[in-house]
């Protein structure tokens, strides 16, 4: 069991049922999936773009990624549905743990000036949303072969019902999040 899981267990449980009032462990928010994705605007004009971003997505990730097609054409971007532009990945169960923690402990105090990520991306329904400028911050990635930075958001996907509880849900279990007024 990945040491995450077992902060949730005993730490983010107890917690959560005493601030919000649970009378059933089953009725407390979890970490449901991380969706990690890249969009790669430049896969338009060079495709070999996608190649490099899905084995850089893959070494972070520990899985292999899904490549992402265009829903519809746009014309003033040269862009014709179905063209690939980007690549994903949805983590879940230990893998997603796994993730969670390196990004927490290891990625996120890599990046230069870090305080901590904004509280402001909560999507009103109980899921949050960081974006990274660059994929450099893993330690993965290797910065001699990296030939671009590219960013990337990832999605944590919760049972909770609202920010609030998304929000603690996320902070017992070790998310770095900003003081109130740094964002």
């Amino acid at each position: 069991m990945s040491r995450l899981r077992e902060l949730y267990k005993t730490d983010a449980v107890p917690g959560l049922m005493k601030q919000f009032g649970y009378k059933n462990i089953m009725a407390v928010p979890r970490l449901v999936k991380i969706n990690v994705n890249m969009g790669l605007g430049e896969a338009i004009a060079n495709a070999k773009v996608l190649d490099v971003a899905a084995d850089e997505l893959a070494a972070i990730t520990g899985q292999r990624p899904v490549v992402t097609k265009a829903r519809k054409s746009i014309a003033a971007f040269k862009l014709r549905q179905g063209m690939p532009i980007g690549v994903t990945v949805t983590l879940r169960g230990d893998r997603m743990y796994e993730f969670f923690d390196r990004l927490v402990n290891v990625a996120l105090p890599r990046v230069r000036d870090f305080r901590g990520v904004s509280t402001r991306s909560f999507d009103g329904r109980g899921n949050y949303t960081v974006g990274l400028r660059d994929q450099l911050i893993f330690p993965e990635i290797d910065y001699g072969k990296a030939d671009k930075a590219r960013g990337m958001n990832i999605t944590f996907v919760t049972t909770a019902r609202s920010d609030d509880e998304s929000y603690e849900l996320l902070r017992l279990v070790g998310m770095p999040f900003a003081k109130k007024g740094q964002q």
